[in-house]
C-alpha cells in the first residue's frame, strides 16, 4: 500500500464510512471535563452544540468524526464496496493516528465524539484490538469524556468485544441482511449464530453493569446500549421479512435503534446483486413501520398487515399508519373524549406528543375540531378517523374509497422556488 498522508487517508476513510448508519448516540451518560471524578483536568464533553451528525434522546446535536480504521478486508461480502474483491483505494489508521485526528478536531470545536468502524484486517481479534486500543487511549490516556461508537466485530474474542464496551457509549453489531438465506448467500463468511451470540454477549454485559451500578457506586461503566443496521434491497426479503427481524432483534437483546439502508449499487459489483437500488422511500417507512412498533404500540404482525398481502411490501405513496387504518376501517371513527390513549394513538395524522395533550386537556374540556387542528399539521387527514364534540365525519365515513381523501397530493416541484 502507498505511503499516505493523514488528510489523503482522512478523504479515502470517512468515505468509505458514509455506508453506516448506525451511528446516533441515544443512550449517551452525560459527562464533561469539569467532574469532580476526574479532578477538572478532562478532556471533551457530550453536551454543547457542534455540527449536527446525530441526535441524542433529548434532542442534542452530537457532532461525530465518522471513519474507519481501515477500508481493506479479508472478507467478500458482495454489497460491501470495501469487499476484498472490489477495485477501491485502500488506506489504513494506526490507532494513535485515530486517537490524535479526535483529539485534534475536538479542540477545534469541530466535534464532541467518535464513530468508529472498519474492516477486517489479519484477523476478527487483530482488528477488534486496534479498535479498543483506540477508545482506550482516548479515555485513559487522555480523559477524553465525549462521546465513542464503536462498530465491534461478532467473530472477534468475546473479552475483546466487552473490553469495547468499558470504554464505549454504544457499541453496534451489524445483522447485515433480515433472512438467514440473503446472509448465506451475499455474505457467506459471516455466521448469523455468532452475529446475534456476540449481541446476547452484549446484552447480558449491558444488565450486569446496570445492576452492579446499583449496588456500588464504584463499579465499571459499561455501553448504555447498541444497535444494528440492516441493507435493505440487496436481496429478496420483503418488507414484512425486514419488520419481523427487527421486531426479534428488539425483543431478544433490547437494542436501542435497528438502522435500514437502502441498498446502493458498487462500482464493479458482484453479479448477483441488483442492477438498481430500491426506493429511498423503501427506506423512509421502514424506519416509520419501526416507530410505529417503538412509540405506537402496534404489534409487528399489525405493521406487516399495513403492507400488500401479495408482494409483502409496504405502499410507497401513503404511510403505513394510513395503510393499516384504511385496512381496518371498522375501528374508527375514534372519540377523541372518550377513547382510551392506545386507540388515539391508532388515528393517522395524531403524533405522541399529539395524543398526550389531547389526553391532558379532555380532563377539563370537552375537546373540538379546531383544538385538534391546532395539534397536527393536517386535520384534512385526521377528519375521516374521529369524533369531536362538534364533529362527525358521517358522510366521509360511510364511503366506499377513503384514500384518495386522505393520500397526500402529488405536485410537481418548482425549479426555481
Amino acid at each position: 500500500m502507498a505511503q499516505l498522508g493523514i488528510q489523503e487517508k482522512l478523504g479515502i476513510l470517512a468515505d468509505a464510512a458514509k455506508y453506516d448508519a448506525s451511528c446516533a448516540s441515544s443512550g449517551t451518560a452525560k459527562r464533561n471535563s469539569r467532574d469532580a471524578a476526574g479532578g477538572g483536568k478532562g478532556l471533551g464533553s457530550t453536551e454543547g452544540m457542534g455540527i449536527c451528525h446525530a441526535y441524542a434522546p433529548d434532542g442534542r446535536c452530537i457532532s461525530l468524526l465518522k471513519i474507519l480504521l481501515t477500508n481493506s478486508c479479508i472478507f467478500d461480502c458482495h454489497y460491501c464496496i470495501n469487499r476484498k474483491s472490489s477495485n477501491v483505494r485502500r488506506a489504513r489508521f494506526t490507532a494513535q493516528e485515530v486517537v490524535n485526528l479526535t483529539l485534534s478536531f475536538y479542540r477545534r470545536n469541530y466535534i464532541e465524539g467518535l464513530f468508529l468502524s472498519s474492516g477486517i484486517i489479519r484477523s476478527s481479534n487483530y482488528t477488534m484490538e486496534q479498535l479498543v486500543e483506540v477508545a482506550r487511549s482516548l479515555r485513559e490516556d487522555h480523559d477524553f469524556r465525549g462521546y465513542i461508537h464503536l462498530k465491534t466485530i461478532p467473530d472477534a474474542d468475546p473479552e475483546l468485544v466487552h473490553q469495547a464496551g468499558l470504554y464505549a457509549d454504544r457499541v453496534s453489531i451489524n445483522v447485515e441482511l433480515p433472512t438467514l438465506g440473503g446472509l448465506k448467500r451475499l455474505a457467506p463468511e459471516k455466521d448469523a449464530g455468532r452475529i446475534e451470540g456476540a449481541m446476547g454477549a452484549v446484552k447480558s454485559a449491558i444488565l450486569d453493569a446496570k445492576d452492579a451500578r446499583g449496588r456500588y457506586k464504584s463499579a465499571p461503566r459499561f455501553a448504555a446500549g447498541q444497535s444494528t443496521q440492516m441493507i435493505v434491497g440487496a436481496d429478496a426479503a420483503t418488507d414484512g421479512d425486514v419488520i419481523s427481524k427487527a421486531s426479534g432483534l428488539y425483543d431478544r437483546f433490547g437494542l436501542r435503534r435497528v438502522y435500514y439502508s437502502a441498498f446502493s449499487p458498487i462500482p464493479d459489483a458482484s453479479a448477483v446483486l441488483p442492477l438498481s437500488r430500491p426506493p429511498l422511500m423503501r427506506e423512509h417507512r421502514l424506519y416509520q413501520s419501526d416507530w410505529l412498533m417503538r412509540f405506537y404500540q402496534y404489534r409487528p404482525d399489525e405493521v406487516v398487515a399495513a403492507a400488500d398481502p401479495a408482494t409483502g411490501m409496504l405502499p410507497l405513496d401513503i404511510d403505513p399508519k394510513l395503510a393499516w387504518a384504511l385496512k381496518h376501517r371498522e375501528r374508527f371513527p375514534v372519540d377523541v373524549n372518550r377513547a382510551p390513549r392506545e386507540d388515539l394513538l391508532r388515528v393517522p395524522g395524531l403524533g405522541v406528543k399529539a395524543v398526550n395533550q389531547i389526553v391532558k386537556s379532555r380532563r377539563w374540556r370537552r375537546i373540538r375540531l379546531d383544538d385538534v387542528a391546532r395539534l397536527t399539521n393536517s386535520v384534512a387527514k385526521v377528519r375521516p378517523f374521529i369524533v369531536t364534540e362538534d364533529w362527525r365525519p358521517t358522510l366521509i365515513a360511510d364511503r366506499a374509497e377513503l384514500k384518495p381523501l386522505v393520500a397526500p397530493k402529488t405536485k410537481q416541484l418548482e425549479l426555481f422556488a
